[in-house]
Protein backbone atom coordinates (compact mmCIF):
# COMPACT_ATOMS: atom_id res chain seq x y z
CA UNK A 1 0.00 0.00 0.00
CA UNK A 2 1.12 3.30 -0.98
CA UNK A 3 1.60 6.13 1.11
CA UNK A 4 1.90 10.19 1.07
CA UNK A 5 4.48 12.19 2.56
CA UNK A 6 5.76 12.11 5.95
CA UNK A 7 5.20 15.44 7.99
CA UNK A 8 8.87 15.69 8.17
CA UNK A 9 9.27 14.86 4.69
CA UNK A 10 6.67 17.60 3.48
CA UNK A 11 8.50 20.11 6.16
CA UNK A 12 11.33 19.63 4.19
CA UNK A 13 9.99 20.28 1.20
CA UNK A 14 8.31 23.81 2.23
CA UNK A 15 11.43 24.74 3.43
CA UNK A 16 13.56 24.36 0.57
CA UNK A 17 10.91 25.97 -1.56
CA UNK A 18 11.37 29.02 0.79
CA UNK A 19 15.16 28.59 0.72
CA UNK A 20 16.26 28.04 -2.55
CA UNK A 21 17.64 30.62 -4.76
CA UNK A 22 16.47 32.52 -7.72
CA UNK A 23 18.98 31.66 -10.67
CA UNK A 24 19.04 33.03 -14.12
CA UNK A 25 17.98 29.24 -15.19
CA UNK A 26 15.28 28.72 -12.58
CA UNK A 27 13.04 32.15 -13.09
CA UNK A 28 10.32 33.79 -15.66
CA UNK A 29 8.77 37.39 -14.96
CA UNK A 30 5.38 37.47 -15.64
CA UNK A 31 4.34 41.25 -15.62
CA UNK A 32 0.45 41.82 -15.42
CA UNK A 33 -2.00 44.75 -16.45
CA UNK A 34 0.54 47.51 -15.93
CA UNK A 35 -1.84 49.45 -17.65
CA UNK A 36 -2.35 53.48 -17.88
CA UNK A 37 -5.72 53.34 -16.80
CA UNK A 38 -4.85 51.17 -13.68
CA UNK A 39 -2.00 53.46 -13.17
CA UNK A 40 -3.77 56.21 -12.79
CA UNK A 41 -5.55 54.85 -9.54
CA UNK A 42 -2.30 53.62 -7.19
CA UNK A 43 -2.12 55.20 -4.11
CA UNK A 44 0.23 52.91 -2.18
CA UNK A 45 3.76 53.86 -4.24
CA UNK A 46 3.92 57.35 -6.05
CA UNK A 47 3.03 56.03 -9.62
CA UNK A 48 6.22 57.55 -11.25
CA UNK A 49 8.80 55.36 -8.70
CA UNK A 50 6.42 51.93 -9.74
CA UNK A 51 6.56 53.00 -13.38
CA UNK A 52 10.72 52.99 -12.92
CA UNK A 53 10.76 49.80 -10.82
CA UNK A 54 8.68 47.49 -13.15
CA UNK A 55 11.03 49.37 -16.18
CA UNK A 56 13.94 48.48 -14.28
CA UNK A 57 12.44 45.06 -13.45
CA UNK A 58 12.32 44.11 -17.46
CA UNK A 59 15.22 45.64 -18.60
CA UNK A 60 17.30 43.59 -15.87
CA UNK A 61 15.01 40.07 -16.84
CA UNK A 62 16.36 41.06 -20.35
CA UNK A 63 20.18 41.25 -19.70
CA UNK A 64 20.12 38.34 -17.71
CA UNK A 65 18.32 36.44 -20.38
CA UNK A 66 15.20 35.67 -17.87
CA UNK A 67 12.05 34.81 -19.76
CA UNK A 68 8.90 37.35 -19.92
CA UNK A 69 5.47 36.58 -19.77
CA UNK A 70 3.16 40.36 -20.16
CA UNK A 71 -0.40 40.67 -20.31
CA UNK A 72 -2.95 42.94 -19.94
CA UNK A 73 -6.92 43.12 -18.91
CA UNK A 74 -9.00 44.89 -21.48
CA UNK A 75 -6.73 47.09 -23.15
CA UNK A 76 -8.98 48.48 -25.73
CA UNK A 77 -11.70 49.20 -23.53
CA UNK A 78 -11.79 49.45 -19.56
CA UNK A 79 -8.23 49.57 -18.55
CA UNK A 80 -6.07 51.44 -21.70
CA UNK A 81 -2.71 49.85 -23.25
CA UNK A 82 -0.04 49.33 -21.17
CA UNK A 83 2.09 51.76 -20.00
CA UNK A 84 4.70 52.82 -22.55
CA UNK A 85 7.97 52.88 -20.80
CA UNK A 86 7.41 49.28 -20.07
CA UNK A 87 6.69 48.98 -23.74
CA UNK A 88 9.73 50.47 -24.67
CA UNK A 89 11.91 48.54 -22.23
CA UNK A 90 10.60 44.74 -23.70
CA UNK A 91 12.85 42.62 -25.63
CA UNK A 92 11.79 42.68 -29.42
CA UNK A 93 9.29 41.01 -30.27
CA UNK A 94 7.98 40.50 -27.23
CA UNK A 95 3.70 39.87 -27.05
CA UNK A 96 1.89 41.10 -24.80
CA UNK A 97 -1.43 38.95 -24.05
CA UNK A 98 -4.73 41.07 -23.81
CA UNK A 99 -7.03 38.49 -21.77
CA UNK A 100 -10.73 39.21 -20.13
CA UNK A 101 -10.40 37.39 -17.09
CA UNK A 102 -9.55 38.61 -13.71
CA UNK A 103 -6.99 36.33 -12.54
CA UNK A 104 -4.32 35.60 -14.98
CA UNK A 105 -3.89 32.08 -14.30
CA UNK A 106 -7.35 31.22 -15.89
CA UNK A 107 -6.24 32.32 -18.91
CA UNK A 108 -5.03 29.56 -21.38
CA UNK A 109 -2.85 31.55 -23.33
CA UNK A 110 -0.93 32.95 -20.43
CA UNK A 111 -0.70 29.77 -18.35
CA UNK A 112 0.73 28.38 -21.55
CA UNK A 113 3.29 30.96 -22.29
CA UNK A 114 4.32 30.35 -18.67
CA UNK A 115 4.56 27.08 -18.51
CA UNK A 116 6.87 27.20 -22.28
CA UNK A 117 9.16 28.91 -20.23
CA UNK A 118 9.90 25.67 -18.39
CA UNK A 119 10.78 27.91 -14.94
CA UNK A 120 9.58 26.65 -12.12
CA UNK A 121 10.33 30.08 -9.97
CA UNK A 122 7.66 32.80 -10.76
CA UNK A 123 8.75 36.44 -10.50
CA UNK A 124 5.42 38.39 -10.51
CA UNK A 125 4.34 42.20 -10.48
CA UNK A 126 0.93 43.35 -10.85
CA UNK A 127 -1.07 46.45 -10.89
CA UNK A 128 -3.52 45.99 -9.13
CA UNK A 129 -1.04 44.39 -5.71
CA UNK A 130 -3.71 42.26 -4.56
CA UNK A 131 -5.85 41.18 -7.73
CA UNK A 132 -3.39 41.41 -10.87
CA UNK A 133 -0.31 40.14 -8.85
CA UNK A 134 -2.01 38.21 -6.08
CA UNK A 135 -4.32 36.09 -7.75
CA UNK A 136 -2.15 34.44 -10.19
CA UNK A 137 0.80 34.26 -7.51
CA UNK A 138 -1.86 32.08 -5.11
CA UNK A 139 -2.75 29.94 -8.13
CA UNK A 140 0.77 29.65 -9.48
CA UNK A 141 1.69 27.99 -6.07
CA UNK A 142 -1.43 26.30 -5.57
CA UNK A 143 -0.18 24.28 -9.08
CA UNK A 144 3.32 23.50 -7.99
CA UNK A 145 5.55 26.88 -8.42
CA UNK A 146 7.38 28.98 -6.27
CA UNK A 147 5.74 32.16 -7.02
CA UNK A 148 7.63 35.45 -5.67
CA UNK A 149 5.80 39.28 -6.46
CA UNK A 150 7.74 42.19 -6.17
CA UNK A 151 5.86 44.46 -4.05
CA UNK A 152 7.69 47.66 -5.46
CA UNK A 153 6.89 46.80 -9.34
CA UNK A 154 3.52 46.39 -8.33
CA UNK A 155 0.52 49.12 -6.98
CA UNK A 156 -3.07 48.92 -5.63
CA UNK A 157 -5.32 51.57 -4.85
CA UNK A 158 -4.89 52.09 -1.04
CA UNK A 159 -2.89 51.17 1.91
CA UNK A 160 -5.82 48.77 3.47
CA UNK A 161 -5.96 46.73 -0.15
CA UNK A 162 -1.90 46.43 0.05
CA UNK A 163 -1.82 45.35 3.73
CA UNK A 164 -4.71 42.64 2.87
CA UNK A 165 -3.19 41.20 -0.13
CA UNK A 166 0.14 40.87 1.33
CA UNK A 167 -1.31 39.02 4.19
CA UNK A 168 -3.63 37.01 1.55
CA UNK A 169 -0.24 35.94 -0.29
CA UNK A 170 1.83 35.51 2.78
CA UNK A 171 -1.27 32.92 4.17
CA UNK A 172 -1.16 31.44 0.72
CA UNK A 173 2.46 30.16 0.36
CA UNK A 174 3.20 33.22 -2.02
CA UNK A 175 6.85 34.97 -1.39
CA UNK A 176 7.70 38.64 -1.28
CA UNK A 177 10.50 40.58 -2.44
CA UNK A 178 11.53 43.46 -4.06
CA UNK A 179 12.94 43.71 -8.12
CA UNK A 180 16.30 44.54 -7.23
CA UNK A 181 17.05 42.04 -4.59
CA UNK A 182 15.43 39.37 -7.09
CA UNK A 183 17.29 40.20 -10.05
CA UNK A 184 20.67 40.83 -7.85
CA UNK A 185 19.70 36.98 -6.59
CA UNK A 186 19.57 35.90 -9.88
CA UNK A 187 22.90 37.37 -11.08
CA UNK A 188 24.83 35.44 -7.99
CA UNK A 189 28.40 36.92 -8.94
CA UNK A 190 29.07 40.50 -9.26
CA UNK A 191 32.39 39.35 -11.67
CA UNK A 192 29.78 37.97 -14.17
CA UNK A 193 30.41 39.85 -17.08
CA UNK A 194 26.27 40.93 -17.40
CA UNK A 195 26.55 42.57 -14.12
CA UNK A 196 27.53 45.88 -15.02
CA UNK A 197 24.43 45.73 -17.60
CA UNK A 198 22.13 44.27 -14.69
CA UNK A 199 23.29 47.19 -11.96
CA UNK A 200 22.46 49.89 -14.93
CA UNK A 201 19.15 48.78 -15.69
CA UNK A 202 18.13 48.07 -11.97
CA UNK A 203 18.91 51.94 -11.87
CA UNK A 204 18.99 52.20 -7.97
CA UNK A 205 19.51 55.86 -6.78
CA UNK A 206 21.58 54.51 -4.02
CA UNK A 207 23.53 52.62 -6.08
CA UNK A 208 24.84 56.21 -7.56
CA UNK A 209 27.29 56.77 -5.12
CA UNK A 210 28.90 53.16 -5.53
CA UNK A 211 29.27 53.10 -9.78
CA UNK A 212 31.52 56.69 -8.36
CA UNK A 213 33.63 55.00 -5.83
CA UNK A 214 33.89 51.87 -8.03
CA UNK A 215 34.94 54.10 -11.35
CA UNK A 216 37.41 56.57 -8.75
CA UNK A 217 39.24 52.81 -8.02
CA UNK A 218 39.36 52.11 -11.61
CA UNK A 219 40.91 56.06 -12.30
Amino acid sequence: MEHGPTLKERMMSERSRFQESITRENAAVVLVDHQVGLLSGVRDIPVGELKHNVVALARAATVLDIPLVVTTTAADSMWGPTTPELVESLPAGQKIIDRSTVNAWHDDRVREAIEATGRQKLIIAGVSLEVCAALPAISATAAGYDAYVTVDASGTFSRTKREAGLLRMQQAGVMVSDYATLMVEALADNAAPESGALYAALDMPFAVLVGQISAAYQA
